[in-house]
């Protein structure tokens, strides 16, 4: 299992409870990128540096679904920088895993509750190499119900996103 997800897991609850209006939990906005947004924010003397985009397009057969997005987080303080992690808006089918496609590239990533997470850095990184190289991504999962989704995402300003939560967090 993923050793920082338990460090991501505050922040990406606190994401779904108050859907995707991030900045009022966050200290400051640092700007919209195309369709990605990243913020900064301050936990005690350390610096927490998250992006985030919700899909463009999802699709299942579903009734009802939450808001579906992916973010990446850097925590310098913990050594933690990358970190992906996809938020469903319904719960994952336990032990199911779900895949990130971008371009020929494809990833599989652990679930928990409504999130999925990279097994490790070297995944995430990976991940975040081919998203700066994209130009959309696809997201596959299961939910609880076994409705299997897929959701669209646009790549545009993830690039100029990333480089500010770099910059941000000196990473």
């Amino acid at each position: 299992m993923y050793k920082n997800y338990f460090l991501l897991a505050p922040l990406v609850i606190a994401s779904a409870v108050i859907g995707f209006s991030v900045p009022s939990i966050a200290e400051q906005p640092l700007g919209q990128f195309g369709v990605w947004e990243a913020f900064t924010e301050r936990e005690g003397k350390s610096r927490l540096c998250f992006m985030a985009s919700e899909a463009t397009k999802a699709r299942g057969n579903y009734k009802k679904r939450g808001k579906t997005y992916v973010m990446v987080t850097h925590r310098p303080t913990d050594k933690s920088t990358n970190v992906v992690s996809v938020e469903a808006g319904y719960g994952y089918k336990k032990d199911s895993e779900v895949q990130i496609i971008i371009g020929k590239k494809m990833f599989k990533l652990f679930t928990s509750g409504t999130t999925a997470f990279a097994y490790d850095s070297k995944a995430d990184s990976a991940i975040v190499k081919a998203m700066v190289r994209g130009v959309g991504m696809t997201v596959k999962g299961i939910s609880l119900r076994g409705t299997p989704t897929t959701d669209t995402y646009s790549l545009k300003g993830f690039t100029a996103s990333y480089k500010s939560i770099n910059a941000a967090c000196k990473v």
